[in-house]
């Protein structure tokens, strides 16, 4: 949610820093993403050097056939020369120049120069140049006769600084300015100015045809008509608004809809009135095998369960989701019909995840608008509408259903102190809780109906008291006896210690995935979107996504573990949840075993791998464990080379020794060889490990593997596995013959089990 500074200040006057402003409501209501500074930069005096001009006269320059001289009158008594690429003006127009000096929204400085062999003494500005829109066709030409030389920032926003702001699903209020002011004023106990929008006189009264046929899927329907619309380009400050909530503009008409949508949280739509047949509106599920095509171009084939706005004949709009291109607004409408609607959250959000067609307006009405909310979103899109387009209301209906009363908590302050630990007094809780639109009631509170899906216990009304003195509750430590943790609990925090010290990050993902990613998955009933559908089963996909977004990022030696629960099917409703170990790291199919290789032996467990074949890891680069997998990630994954492992830490934990046993230091010095021995391609290097280690007994302390080598003297279809072993006792000084004898036991162990040759 992108909340323009400037737009917010329309609804509470909060003066305050901006960096204070964003502490304050990332503590409390939501968190901040990040502050952003858009427009015109507002320091040293830059905004000054912005005026408005009057063009007093302009003809093509001399030396170019593309460009127009013009003399600029900007309130300094003798006009500028200045050189313009546009010619969508002419002399007596108004418009915004920066003068030499001024540092442009893209940084650059503006300076006297020289074009064609002609100086040009300023710019003539477009609104892109401005960032008050997109359009960059011509200049901006103001529509008011302003006197030459008033600051441009008097007319137009040119500075503005934007909160961004990322909600949670269970506070749809936050999706609005007006509800962000809110929260603002509770903060900081301000005055909220009252919702904007209020209805004009309207021009008759015109019956408005709409009939509901499924209430249910939507409780309530406002239909308002329009007479002698002018559709037509929108003014710089809507154009600006918009684009610092990241909108785009079309026409004043639509602008609007998306204008009160932002500001209030209701998403609204319009039609075309002269193309919806008979003049009607019907609000029915979808018939079977009906389609029709939406805004975006795209041939929708309707499912029966899904809700749509039709005419008399067709199905004309997905309601709530998108409009129809037959019945969109266009330059050349005269009549339209504004809808301001409240629709039923879980249709809404299985007929966009049905389509994969997810909008602004979806994303709200999943969540839950306020049924009460139409009415004032109406009132003030009509407001905008009749003075943006000139247009006459003429009709008005409003079709609804049983809506929700706001309903009754019961609330004890007392206990909402004990339970924070912080004595917040009665008189501040309640002026808290009133700014927030609570009301008292007889030892209960009236739940305002923006807050109904959220607020529904005491313990809610606890949280609402609890976040805004989050910064005043002290810290205290608990009462009674501390417990200690469980086996399992510190061997987590032993692999977490050593993959943090391999050099790894530890990384969060989400526990819910796509549904193409597990065929045997457990899926959500209802999915919050196509990327969140079914429980993760492993973890691999959440890592390969983190890496991914630390390249695009720039950062580089990329190394990361998580540490988590998957879920697997058990036949029931309740999964099996298993803790997974994984890890994603750049350097591929060696740095990952070198990591599991510390790992193992921090655990004191041996690590015995064998080859494996799984779809997501590299041909010949892959290994199965007892207790899980490691290898290098498929190409096709992830560009690069990247090792990834995963392991069950139930079955890891099985292999850990129950207890270690002290084993003195051997004194007596070590006999250290290298042997080489041929073998079959599908022989594995452990599986001669193993048999060595077997034959060799105590005394064969330890033995590496250093070289692989195939080709030249080494036959088709052979390799070459080299060794360095160490020959210890811990009885005495073992001589030469002693050594011999065991190497001869290795020797002839490998030959006769593996039909390994002895190379040197």
């Amino acid at each position: 949610m992108l909340v323009p500074l400037n737009w917010l200040r329309d609804y509470v006057a909060v003066d305050v820093p901006v960096e204070e402003l964003a502490d304050r409501i990332g503590t409390s209501v939501a968190e901040v993403e990040r502050i952003v500074r858009r427009g015109v930069p507002d320091e040293d005096g830059n905004l000054g050097l912005y005026r408005v001009g009057r063009v007093v006269a302009a003809g093509k320059h001399p030396n170019a056939d593309r460009l127009q001289l013009c003399s600029v009158d900007v309130g300094e008594g003798e006009p500028r020369q200045v050189v313009c690429g546009a010619w969508n003006f002419g002399e007596g127009a108004t418009v915004a120049v920066a003068l030499p000096g001024a540092v442009l929204p893209d940084g650059r400085r503006l300076e006297r120069a020289k074009l064609r062999g002609t100086v040009s003494d300023g710019m003539i500005l477009s609104e892109l140049e401005l960032e008050l829109g997109t359009d960059h066709t011509g200049i901006l030409v103001l529509a008011d006769p302003w006197e030459p030389g008033t600051p441009l920032a008097d007319v137009l926003p040119l500075s503005d600084t934007v909160i961004e702001l990322e909600t949670t699903p269970n506070r749809p209020d936050l999706l609005s300015v007006y509800g962000v002011a809110r929260e603002v004023a509770a903060l900081y106990d301000l005055e909220l100015a009252p919702p904007p929008g209020a209805d004009p006189e309207p021009a008759s009264d015109e019956p408005v045809d709409v009939t509901v046929e499924d209430l249910d899927g939507c409780p309530r329907y406002i239909g308002r008509l329009f007479r002698e619309v002018r559709v037509q380009r929108s003014p710089p400050w809507l154009k600006a608004r918009l684009a610092a909530a990241g909108m785009r503009s079309i026409s004043n008409v639509v602008d609007v809809t998306n204008y009160v949508m932002h500001a209030l949280g209701n998403p609204l739509h319009v039609f075309d009135f002269d193309t919806l047949e008979g003049g009607r509106i019907v609000v029915r599920r979808a018939w079977k095998g009906e389609e029709f095509i939406s805004l975006d171009g795209e041939l929708r084939k309707l499912d029966p369960a899904d809700l749509v706005i039709a005419d008399g004949e067709r199905a004309v709009a997905f309601a709530g989701i998108m409009g129809g291109l037959d019945t969109e607004v266009r330059e050349e409408t005269t009549n339209v019909l504004l809808e301001a609607a409240n629709f039923e959250p879980l249709g809404i959000l299985q007929s966009s995840e049905r389509h994969s067609l997810r909008t602004e307006g979806s994303n709200r009405w999943e969540k839950g608008v306020d049924p009460h909310l139409a009415p004032q979103a109406a009132a003030y899109a009509t407001e905008l509408i009749v003075e943006l387009s000139e247009a006459r209301w003429t009709g008005s209906v409003d079709v609804k259903g049983e809506l929700p009363e706001p309903a009754a908590v019961p609330f004890r302050p007392e206990r909402a102190s004990r339970l924070i630990g912080l004595e917040i007094d009665l008189a501040q809780q309640r002026k808290t809780l009133e700014k927030l639109g609570f009301t008292f009631e007889n030892g209960s509170l009236r739940v305002p109906t923006w807050r109904a899906r959220d607020v529904t216990r005491e313990a809610d009304l606890v949280e609402e008291v609890a976040r805004f003195h989050l910064n005043e509750v002290p810290f205290t430590t608990a009462r009674g006896e501390f417990g200690l943790l469980t086996p399992e609990q510190r061997f987590r925090r032993v692999v977490e210690d050593v993959l943090a010290g391999c050099g790894c990050s530890e990384a969060y993902t989400p526990s819910l995935v796509p549904d193409d990613l597990a065929s045997d998955a457990l899926r959500l009933p209802v999915p919050l979107s196509a990327e969140q559908a079914v429980l993760r089963t492993t973890l691999l996909h959440g890592l390969v996504e983190s890496a991914r977004r630390n390249i695009d990022a720039g950062n580089e030696s990329i190394a990361l573990f998580e540490l988590a629960h998957v879920y697997l099917p058990s036949g029931e409703p309740k999964p099996d949840e298993h803790w997974h170990v994984g890890g994603i790291t750049e350097g591929g199919f060696f740095r990952a075993k070198g990591i599991l290789e510390t790992l193992y032996e921090a655990l004191h467990v041996d690590l015995h791998p064998e080859r494996a074949e799984r779809s997501f890891l590299h041909p010949g680069k892959a290994a199965q464990l007892t207790a899980g997998w490691f290898g290098e990630l498929h190409p096709a994954l992830l560009e690069g080379e990247w090792g990834v492992f995963e392991l069950d830490l139930g079955a890891l934990f099985g292999e850990v020794p129950a207890r270690l046993v002290y084993e003195d230091v051997i004194t007596y010095p070590a006999v250290r060889q290298d042997l080489a021995f041929v073998v079959d391609e599908d022989v594995l290097a452990g599986a001669l490990v193993d048999a060595a280690r077997a034959a060799a007994g105590p005394e064969l302390r330890e033995l590496r593997v250093f070289d692989v080598y195939r080709g030249g003297q080494i036959p088709e279809g052979k390799k070459s596995i080299a060794f360095s072993v160490v020959f210890q006792s811990s009885e005495r000084t073992l001589s030469d013959e002693d050594a011999r004898a065991l190497r001869e036991k290795i020797v002839s162990a490998l030959a006769a089990q593996l039909g390994a040759e002895l190379r040197a």
